[in-house]
């Protein structure tokens, strides 16, 4: 496996166990519709928590949540919108982005919630 997709892998678990232990329920992971893939679906209360992972292994060349584009947005918001309708959910939506970053060895989490859209 290539080393970007490590990290990768490494940024979700990463992200899930961050999640878990703020009280999140990992509802769904790596959720494929259409042409997006929703890395992380995970419930607090009433809301469901719609969650990208960006991991990157420097600043370098921006902040990871700086790599999540309008066309990916488009694309988990009709997969979401379908995932929703599909499972009768009732609950407030809300789209966050969870930006890792390798430092040495270890990784700095920093979880934005409402990142970029909200409905």
């Amino acid at each position: 496996m290539a080393q970007h997709n490590e990290l990768g892998k490494k940024g979700e678990q990463l992200a899930v166990d961050f999640l878990i232990e703020n009280s999140y329920d990992i509802v769904e992971r790596n959720y494929r519709f259409d042409k997006a893939e929703v890395d992380i679906i995970a419930q607090k209360g009433d809301i469901l928590a719609i969650v990208e992972v960006k991991t990157r292994s420097s600043l370098e060349f921006g902040n990871p949540q700086d790599f999540v584009k309008p066309k990916q947005i488009k694309n988990l918001v009709k997969a979401v919108d379908e995932y929703v309708t599909e499972n009768d959910l009732d609950v407030e939506v809300r789209f966050d982005i969870i930006a890792i970053v390798k430092e040495n060895k270890a990784y700095k989490i920093e979880h934005l919630e409402n990142a970029f859209y909200h409905f």
